[in-house]
């Protein structure tokens, strides 16, 4: 457990990400323009053969502007990103540039698992930046189109701890409220914010502590409400034509056809509750096998962990296989010990996790 004098020294780092044309250099643009009194050092990486303007970012010389090589900030390139911090690191310690924080630009068509990685994989990386949050950026007019087509684009969202919706201005209210729906499905544990030409409150966007195991487990109610009676079982998503057909039936034929595509999201979630106590053998022996098998699948989960023989919550979490805990406060009188554990992924067998996890529980 890090202390917390440590954690306030270390240096935090937002990824921004979201998919082609959302507007994460507007946010950013705006992020660099505010009167916050940040130093902020920016790593680009965007996609294709024109590198960024740095003259759109920067409005003071405060800013470090460091830009990868072409192409995705994955796993192919994860040692660019991190010859990258540990440059700026270098920089930093010997005086030769100022900053506070680091803003990490992903490429539109990134997958930010391995992004997020970096920062517990390499040891002097984790002991000098701490991981801040995951910030994504939807595009409200295209949004639902780019969740159909793009994969990456939902990965984007079931690792965010913020949503911020752009272009909110350029669809109905029917329509912004579809998608929202959609992207809560994907990932209920998420704050969604509508932003208006990159006018996010800074608040919300820095200092987030997602990665935080201190965090308050903020679950969307509308995840578990009155119009998804089994939501807490399934989440699949379904919303599909009483018929098939192709094109369009004519004025009169009274179907919504914009409303009833079949969404059916490679990435989703589901949350596991319980008010019994687990065994902790059991429970460690299952959650380590469960990630040599789901890792590369499981995107992000965090929990409150109820268990025998301590009076304490467990705070979890954990980004594909690797995953840690640490002691809570303490159960208090007024309050009666429980889990809720939520997990975002790409096609969990939900029924496998709750049947494995039920098992762990002490009977």
């Amino acid at each position: 457990m890090v202390a917390v004098s440590a954690l306030n020294k270390m240096v935090p780092v937002t990824i921004l990400t979201g998919f082609l044309g959302a507007g994460k250099t507007t946010l950013l643009k705006r992020i660099l323009s505010e009167n916050h009194g940040f130093k902020i050092a920016v790593i680009e990486n965007e996609f294709g053969p024109e590198s960024i303007d740095n003259e759109l970012l920067v409005q003071e010389r405060d800013e470090q502007i460091i830009e990868l090589s072409n192409g995705c900030v994955c796993c192919t390139i994860r040692g660019d990103l991190q010859r990258a911090l540990n440059e700026l690191r270098q920089k930093r310690q010997s005086g030769e540039v100022q900053f506070d924080r680091v803003i990490l630009e992903t490429t539109g068509m990134a997958n930010p698992g391995p992004v997020c990685q970096t920062f517990f994989m390499d040891d002097d990386i984790a002991d000098y930046y701490r991981l801040d949050a995951v910030i994504t950026v939807v595009d409200a007019k295209h949004g639902m189109e780019t969740l159909d087509k793009q994969e990456e684009a939902q990965k984007q969202v079931g690792f965010a701890d913020r949503l911020l919706v752009s272009k909110k201005d350029l669809v109905n209210e029917a329509d912004y409220e579809a998608l929202r729906k959609r992207l809560v499905q994907i990932n209920p544990r998420a704050p969604i914010t509508p932003v208006h030409f990159g006018e996010a409150d800074i608040k919300s966007v820095l200092d987030v502590s997602g990665f935080n195991l201190n965090t308050i487990l903020d679950i969307d109610p509308q995840f578990l409400d009155d119009t998804h009676p089994d939501a807490a079982h399934d989440h699949s998503h379904h919303h599909d034509h009483d018929h098939d057909h192709d094109g369009d039936c004519g004025p009169a034929c009274g179907h919504d056809h914009h409303h009833h595509h079949a969404h059916q999201d490679e990435i989703g979630a589901f949350v596991f509750r319980s008010n019994k106590p687990f065994d902790p053998d059991r429970l460690e022996q299952f959650l380590s096998g469960i990630v040599q098998v789901y890792g590369p699948d499981l995107l992000r989960y965090k929990g409150i962990l109820y268990l025998k023989g301590s009076n304490r919550r467990l705070l979890f979490q954990g980004v594909h296989m690797m995953m840690g805990a640490e002691p809570g406060k303490p159960w208090v009188s007024s309050e009666k010990p429980n889990t809720k554990l939520v997990f975002i992924g790409r096609k969990l067998p939900q029924d496998i996790f709750n049947q494995g996890l039920e098992q762990c529980l002490v009977t």
